[in-house]
């Protein structure tokens, strides 16, 4: 009986001593605060591009056609090199044409050697007509052959010229500078002037255009940020980017902008005219061309690792408010300019976007801010 009465004593001292530690040992129900890292932003001017798809054209091309008829007898150039203005291309027998000019000499001489003779005629009738040795009808009409001599030695002159011109048409020369193509023609072959079958075709590209294709849901889209307060027009310089994803060593200047849209393309063509003296770009090539079409002189680029999505799948960044507490902000977001994306509403310089820990909060966190923006973002010193 007095072990029973020892253990019910024992027992109910230990649990007076567990309720007592309890009820001195405090429960802290206060969150920790969760340490995360945040970027401050500044508006900046921000090139809005656009990457369009054009072919390269030549900038002067020159189809080579015979302007008078004969024999080809000679070809002076090297197919695929580089010729002068000015250089002879093809020799056309001359022999025909030769002849005709020194014909065209020959009645050129005839014409001025009758002048002389009737320039005498007329004046020896003016001194008979004194004495009344003749009348004046022979007069007016001795006249009227000097002055017929005169017009007859002017259409000589011309008939020479234009025997001067088919006797030089005979070298065919080059009209512009540049790379001659493949020869369409043998020696031997019969040429016509008004044959429609170009002999070659020369085509200068120490400057080339290249022709871009904007879409008209491209030009609707850019006239729509033009009207904006913030975003002005952009410069007129095109960068390239060849077929191998290589970008071209010099920069373009955008020349023209065509009136009208392609009805079998729906898009606008616009003309860029580049440096070429490596030959590189060669007529025909595929290019792509990036456009800084416009400007956003109040723009945020928002690192895309601090973008997240709602339930709905708007756009949202976490900022740090007064008293540390988080709030979800819903953003406009414009485009990607790289791995950021361009806000254009939702945003100011005061906020605090988290950028790092993201993960470890909830709407109802409170948070310990480091400030990280110099290791996302690259500040330019004034």
């Amino acid at each position: 009986m007095f072990k029973k009465l020892h253990f019910i004593i024992f027992t109910l001292t230990t649990l007076f001593i567990f309720t007592a530690c309890e009820k001195k040992t405090p429960t802290n129900t206060q969150p920790q605060a969760v340490e995360v890292g945040y970027i401050s932003l500044k508006e900046q001017s921000i090139a809005l591009q656009q990457e369009l798809s054009g072919r390269v054209k030549a900038k002067f091309v020159s189809e080579i056609r015979p302007q008078i008829s004969g024999i080809i007898k000679e070809q002076l150039f090297t197919e695929g090199s580089k010729v002068k203005q000015g250089d002879i291309l093809y020799k056309i027998d001359s022999t025909s044409y030769q002849a005709s000019y020194n014909q065209a000499k020959a009645s050129l001489e005839s014409a001025k050697a009758q002048i002389e003779s009737s320039k005498l005629k007329v004046q020896r009738y003016e001194e008979l007509l004194k004495f009344d040795g003749i009348s004046k009808q022979e007069l007016d009409d001795a006249k009227a052959s000097y002055l017929q001599a005169i017009a007859n030695v002017e259409e000589k002159k011309a008939a020479l010229e234009s025997a001067k011109i088919d006797l030089e048409r005979t070298n065919i020369k080059a009209p512009i500078s540049g790379y001659i193509g493949v020869s369409t023609i043998t020696l031997g072959s019969l040429v016509s002037s008004n044959q429609t079958e170009a002999l070659t075709t020369i085509r200068d590209t120490d400057s080339v255009f290249v022709d871009l294709s904007q879409s008209q849901a491209q030009l609707l889209t850019l006239r729509k940020l033009l009207t904006k307060d913030n975003v002005i027009q952009g410069s007129s310089d095109v960068s390239l980017i060849l077929s191998d994803n290589t970008t071209y060593e010099h920069k373009g200047t955008l020349q023209l902008q065509e009136v009208f849209v392609d009805e079998s393309t729906a898009s606008v063509t616009l003309r860029a005219t580049f440096p070429n003296e490596k030959n590189i770009l060669l007529p025909g090539m595929f290019v792509k061309a990036v456009i800084d079409s416009a400007i956003d002189t109040k723009a945020f680029l928002v690192p895309q690792q601090a973008v997240s999505r709602d339930e709905k799948a708007n756009p949202v960044i976490t900022i740090i408010q007064n008293d540390n507490s988080v709030k979800k902000q819903i953003i406009t977001i414009e485009r990607a300019v790289g791995n950021k994306w361009l806000v254009t509403n939702g945003i100011s310089s005061e906020d605090k976007i988290i950028i790092e820990g993201l993960n470890k909060i909830t709407a109802k966190s409170k948070v310990n801010p480091i400030d990280v923006t110099t290791k996302y973002i690259d500040i330019k010193k004034d």
